[in-house]
């Protein structure tokens, strides 16, 4: 397995990394075969979060036989005040039964106000910084699927990585890994396959690492076979065939621009419809099989797409002109069949 230094945190990381999220429909018998198999292949960057259930417990049980000294582990949390982002440190310390935890993440930043909250005198990156000094993170990244905010947010010196989307469907990534790298940061991609949209899975690795933009790509993995074959892709570094090239714009061709990038543009619904996250809980249902988890999501949103009055202001501001009004109509339809 091929291993690069992650920007400046001095931790050499296989270029697969093991994304946490899947293997909440597992058991914890079988997630431990997975970190075993995931550390058999040579990957050793495990990426999870809170808000991933049991992903964090699991991870956590697994190291027992795995190996912590094994592993590098990154965890992330949407906390972006103080007192909370403190308690979200403590409380993944202890799911996860770890002395310290390798790179701690603000996750999910989408809005002005939360990424003000996070630098604030009264915000998570204090209680990020306090953590670090007492030893109990290592260092300190940041997650988000909106390219300007994120853009705002690596000028600040203080993380040290930058997670965000990247696969053969989404670029739009591409000028701010730019410029992480040029500051030295560490660059992880997240949605490999597109959310589970990019079926040419192995293809879409190969072309995220041989993209020359990112340190560690992290697939969600919740078979055997997967982690046997995405390690694949990380134990040989040549570049995509020109028939692989091929296949991957077909790929890209027949997926289109129909589905959701979670970029915000559509933002805010004048009925207040959180729609990308709508779509998000969607994917959980008919890409990822995780329908119990998607309702859960779903059921707690306060406002439900059945809200929507089709006025179409968030069709005018989407860059990739999909037609939201018939895909948030689909999601009721998909949530009420469940």
């Amino acid at each position: 397995m091929k291993k690069v230094l992650l920007g400046n945190t001095g931790m050499y990381v296989s270029v697969i990394g093991f994304g946490g999220i899947p293997i909440q429909r597992v058991n914890q018998e079988y997630a431990t075969k997975l970190i075993i198999e995931a550390k058999n292949r040579g990957i050793n960057f495990i990426d999870t979060a809170q808000a991933y259930t049991v992903s964090e417990k699991y991870i956590g049980n697994a190291l027992k036989e795995a190996g912590r000294e094994n592993f590098y582990i990154a965890t992330k949390s949407m906390s972006y005040d103080y007192e909370s982002m403190k308690k979200a440190i403590q409380k993944s310390l202890s799911d996860m039964q770890l002395d310290y935890i390798d790179l701690f993440q603000v996750h999910n930043v989408g809005k002005q106000e939360q990424l003000d909250m996070v630098f604030s005198d009264d915000g998570a990156l204090k209680a990020l910084l306090e953590a670090k000094e007492q030893g109990l993170i290592k260092h300190i990244g940041i997650t988000g699927h909106l390219k300007e905010l994120m853009m705002e947010a690596i000028e600040h010196d203080e993380f040290e990585t930058i997670q965000f989307p990247f696969n053969p469907v989404e670029s739009q990534g591409v000028e701010l890994f730019k410029k992480a790298l040029k500051k030295k940061m560490g660059t992880i991609a997240m949605k490999p396959m597109a959310g589970g949209a990019f079926t040419k899975q192995k293809l879409s690795l190969k072309y995220i690492v041989n993209s020359n933009l990112i340190n560690v790509a992290i697939p969600g993995m919740d078979s055997i076979e997967q982690v046997a074959e995405n390690a694949s892709v990380g134990e040989c570094s040549e570049p995509l065939t020109m028939e692989e090239q091929e296949e991957v714009n077909k790929e890209v061709e027949l997926l289109g621009n129909d589905f959701c990038r979670r970029c915000g543009y559509c933002k805010p619904c004048p009925e207040g419809i959180d729609i990308p996250n709508v779509f998000l809980y969607e994917g959980y249902v008919t890409r990822y099989n995780l329908p119990e988890y998607g309702r859960s999501k779903y059921e707690a949103l306060s406002i439900k797409p059945t809200a929507c009055v089709r006025c179409r202001k968030c069709e005018g501001k989407c860059p990739y002109n999909l037609p939201i009004v018939d895909k948030l109509k689909h999601a009721v339809e998909t949530f009420k069949n469940l």
